[in-house]
């Protein structure tokens, strides 16, 4: 490394911002080259091995030396302010915050339930939401219309609500909670409205409990039963887990989904002319936007080497989903959108042990907005350059706060 190049990789604080939707920070691609494992500081103000190559990042997610466990001493934590840190330590982990038999145990029941088999049969209601938002688009008085407020929110929104069974007279409720957790808001506003879904999820476990239905609650409760393990505090965490997790990140994907195909138009005429091509545009589409970035993080229970680098017990270890599917290595002319690449092996839906359990919901919802919209509305265009939409300019989650289209 030259000692220009150190010098400014020195200054650095990550994760740094996005300033591009169509490109990461440059500096990435210097550490990827440079340094693909390589200790730095957080814009936290602690320390932690940042990991920015595809083959190194992978080498992490899949070794169980390094704890997924937010409560150990040394794991790398954007916010370190006192409040946050005895909030961790003094609730259960999430299954995200699991390792080993742990995680396994709390896994296993769930994952059936994301299965391709049981989400199709979810699809046709799928349709149905993404049919009854774009009936609203095109009947509306006005143009541009805010995409992210007529489709982009309440489509995952409503099915994390079918998935969920949360009765139909909820939804407005719901809707606007999530909605909050989107859109550009206080942070007041923000922890207000995760306080009262978290409640109303207790609540909604509760009436489950009472009247199991076929759903993802009644299946889990009525198994819990039959084995006498009833966890009340666990199926909420399973709850909120899967709306945090599932929400805001598909959200924000199909508004950057749309503004990727929209400006790059060779791509758009090459999905419009094939609806089969439509699966690999989604895994092309995750990869180059990676939404969730630096959020997969760990730290070693032990000394272990990771491409040649040690790393000693009690240190934290991030992984750069971003770099890792931007790394030429692994993926050729990486700044190309390309929606034939068919490159499935990318980390937008993290890697091992840990891999998000919701990515066949995803990669479904995805699909069927992208097929349905461009169906519908052929001629959907952007109403505003590229360069005057506003982004989000959070470091670790990625999207757009407004995207006003028209056709």
């Amino acid at each position: 490394m030259t000692k220009n190049v150190a010098d400014e990789l020195a200054g650095l604080q990550l994760p740094v911002e996005r300033g591009c939707p169509f490109a990461p920070p440059a500096a990435y691609e210097r550490l990827r080259e440079q340094a693909p494992i390589s200790k730095d500081r957080l814009t936290s103000g602690g320390e932690a091995w940042w990991v920015s190559g595809h083959e190194e990042a992978r080498a992490v997610l899949t070794d169980g030396r390094l704890s997924s466990d937010k409560r150990k001493d040394g794991f790398p934590l954007f916010t370190l302010d006192a409040a946050t840190l005895q909030q961790l330590r003094s609730q259960p982990p999430l299954m995200l915050g699991m390792d080993g038999a742990e995680h396994s145990a709390a896994r296993r029941p769930v994952i059936g339930e994301f299965t391709v088999r049981r989400l199709a049969a979810l699809r046709p209601r799928i349709q149905d939401i993404v049919d009854h938002f774009i009936d609203d688009m095109l009947a509306a008085d006005q143009r541009p219309v805010d995409l992210v407020r007529a489709l982009s929110l309440p489509v995952p929104s409503l099915v994390i609500c079918e998935l969920l069974g949360v009765p139909y007279t909820d939804h407005d409720f719901f809707q606007s909670r999530t909605t909050m957790l989107v859109r550009k808001t206080s942070l007041e506003d923000r922890q207000r409205a995760l306080a009262e879904l978290r409640a109303y999820l207790d609540d909604l476990v509760t009436r489950k409990e009472s009247e199991p239905a076929d759903d993802l609650f009644g299946r889990q409760i009525a198994r819990q039963r039959q084995e006498g393990t009833l966890d009340h505090a666990g199926l909420v965490s399973l709850a909120f887990l899967l709306l945090t997790a599932g929400h805001e990140t598909t959200a924000n994907m199909i508004s950057l989904g749309v503004v990727g195909l929209l400006s790059h138009p060779e791509q758009l005429a090459l999905v419009k002319a094939d609806s089969g091509r439509t699966p690999m545009a989604v895994e092309e589409l995750l990869r180059y936007f990676t939404i969730a970035d630096g959020v997969t993080s760990r730290v070693a229970t032990e000394e272990v080497e990771i491409g040649g680098v040690s790393i000693k017990a009690g240190e934290g270890v991030i992984v750069s989903a971003l770099s890792a599917n931007w790394d030429p290595a692994a993926f050729k002319d990486p700044a190309e959108l390309d929606v034939g690449r068919g490159a499935r092996h990318h980390l937008a839906f993290g890697f091992g042990p840990h891999q998000c359990l919701g990515q066949n919901l995803a990669r479904m919802e995805l699909q069927i907005v992208f097929d349905t919209l461009l169906r519908r509305i052929p001629t959907l265009r952007l109403a505003a350059p590229v360069e005057d939409l506003p982004f989000k300019t959070d470091a670790v989650i990625y999207g757009v706060h407004e995207l006003p289209v028209t056709w």
